[in-house]
């Protein structure tokens, strides 16, 4: 199982690095531009996917015990942005999406990833127990991104996602406000089922080991 999972890692991480070439090659060829397109939060979450997903694949190869090379806070975060991603996608235009790239990647990075990135996470749980307060410093990234998003479209007069842009429908930054808070909700919510998902599928697999290793025995009894 650890071979085919590892396997199956990379083989996913190449074609989502794949789906990423053709959809950065569209946005430098079109009037998208380069910078725009890495100025989506689905864009930067899909490449740190690919980045987990090929690490993990070649550490369960290097390793037979069932290494994965990238710690489960790690994997933890980039599970919750793609889970937002895709969530987010259902809710917003595809015709907006479909401007970005081609209508395969598109699929591939919104849809796809989401799911592989779930289905890993829950395949091969954490380790070790998630603790929420711990978990919470998932929320920094998004924060930090919502604010380069709102001052950067104030500059420029572009914003990655229509709930940002102020000038956008009726509101203003009173809508963008609303539309924040309701994220940040989402983000906590989906955030704590990823923790709890993750506690219970680790507690049935890997019962002595994700206990935290507190029963390793020093000396005979």
């Amino acid at each position: 199982m650890t071979l085919a999972l590892s396997l199956s890692r990379i083989a996913l991480a190449v074609l989502s690095a794949v789906a990423l070439g053709f959809a950065g090659h569209d946005a430098a060829t079109s009037a998208t531009g380069l910078v725009d397109f890495f100025s989506h939060f689905t864009i930067l979450s899909a490449m740190a996917a690919c980045v987990v997903l090929l690490t993990s694949g070649a550490a369960g190869l290097r390793d037979t015990r069932g290494g994965r090379g990238v710690p489960d806070m790690t994997r933890g975060a980039v599970v919750l942005y793609m889970a937002v991603s895709g969530f987010v996608y259902g809710l917003v235009d595809t015709e907006f999406h479909d401007t970005l790239m081609p209508s395969w990647a598109d699929h591939v990075l919104h849809q796809a990833l989401p799911l592989v990135m779930i289905a890993d996470w829950l395949v091969d749980p954490p380790r070790r127990r998630i603790r929420y307060p711990s978990a919470a410093t998932w929320l920094l990234l998004p924060v930090l991104y919502v604010g380069y998003s709102l001052v950067r479209g104030a500059v420029t007069d572009w914003y990655a996602y229509p709930f940002l842009d102020p000038d956008r429908g009726v509101g203003g930054y009173g809508r963008v406000t609303v539309a924040c808070l309701l994220l940040a909700a989402l983000f906590v919510a989906l955030g704590a089922l990823v923790v709890k998902a993750g506690n219970t599928a680790g507690a049935r697999r890997r019962p002595r080991e994700f206990r935290g290793g507190s029963h390793r025995r020093t000396g005979p009894r």
